[in-house]
């Protein structure tokens, strides 16, 4: 693994990110990654000797599967934040100790990289957060040579539900979109994914759902998905959506508090992710 990590931004500050920088949310992306590492990354594996860009790597919550099953290709993890590369680093040097992991420290939109010399290029849960999300795939087929591969992972809040149902937690899900349109980003991109493949020039476009399901009999994903990750993030966002006049404090803690219940016992929760791959055609 690469011990350095190359700065080649002249980004002042990473962008607006709406779920926060804190050690809790590094811990809740990895809680989450280990989670759904089976669903979301199957299918993904890249041959020995690849070159394989991740775009936004953040904290290494990815990368640590990417690696983990795609031993032999050569991870090239670039994200904006100094800080997120720093504990991506070390998460995948603990985790994944000998992985072959090149750090960048780069604008998404600025890539410091030649014309196509990548393979194959890896993007999860980074559009959401972008002002700018088809930008941003039609930049990323200047540096995926022609042939190559894409692959976009992307949520859709749009897609919660839960039993037993809750107005306060449907609004509570409802606020955290909110804030993150405001934040330049958008939490319900999952379901425009092909479109915006297709509109940033890739061929050979598959698209698909890949859902979440947890009840009673499933109490170890309902622990790590849908208390841990999904209630986890909405709670987070608790003071700047009352701040923001969203919510009072009684009825957030109301809709966090129903969405606990969703992961107990008597309760489910359902949740879609949508995975995408795509040529570009060069």
């Amino acid at each position: 693994m690469t011990d350095t990590t190359t700065d080649t931004t002249t980004t002042a500050a990473p962008p607006g990110y709406v779920h926060g920088y804190s050690g809790r949310e590094a811990r809740r992306l990895g809680d989450q990654a280990d989670a759904l590492a089976d669903l979301l990354h199957a299918g993904t594996s890249y041959p020995a000797g690849s070159r394989v860009l991740e775009a936004g790597c953040g904290v290494g919550a990815q990368t640590v599967h990417l690696a983990a099953r795609s031993p032999g290709a050569h991870v090239t993890a670039v994200d904006v934040s100094a800080a997120s590369l720093a504990q991506a680093r070390a998460r995948v040097a603990a985790r994944r100790p000998g992985a072959r992991v090149e750090w960048r420290r780069a604008d998404l939109f600025d890539l410091p990289f030649g014309d196509a010399v990548f393979d194959h290029v890896f993007v999860c849960f980074v559009l959401e957060h972008l002002r700018d999300p088809g930008g941003a795939l039609a930049g990323l087929r200047r540096v995926l040579r022609p042939g190559g591969t894409l692959t976009v992972i992307e949520g859709d809040h749009g897609s919660a539900f839960l039993h037993p149902d809750s107005a306060h937690a449907r609004a509570a899900i409802g606020h955290l979109v909110a804030l993150q349109a405001a934040a330049g980003g958008d939490a319900l991109i999952g379901r425009r994914l092909r479109p915006l493949l297709a509109d940033a020039g890739y061929t050979g476009i598959a698209a698909g759902p890949r859902t979440v399901y947890t009840d009673g009999d499933r109490p170890g994903l309902a622990e790590a998905f849908t208390r841990d990750t999904f209630t986890a993030m909405v709670a987070a966002v608790r003071g700047d959506a009352v701040a923001a006049g969203l919510a009072t404090p009684a009825d957030w803690d109301r809709g966090v508090a129903d969405l606990h219940r969703a992961a107990g016992p008597d309760g489910t929760f359902h949740y879609t992710f949508f995975k995408a791959t795509a040529v570009n055609p060069g």
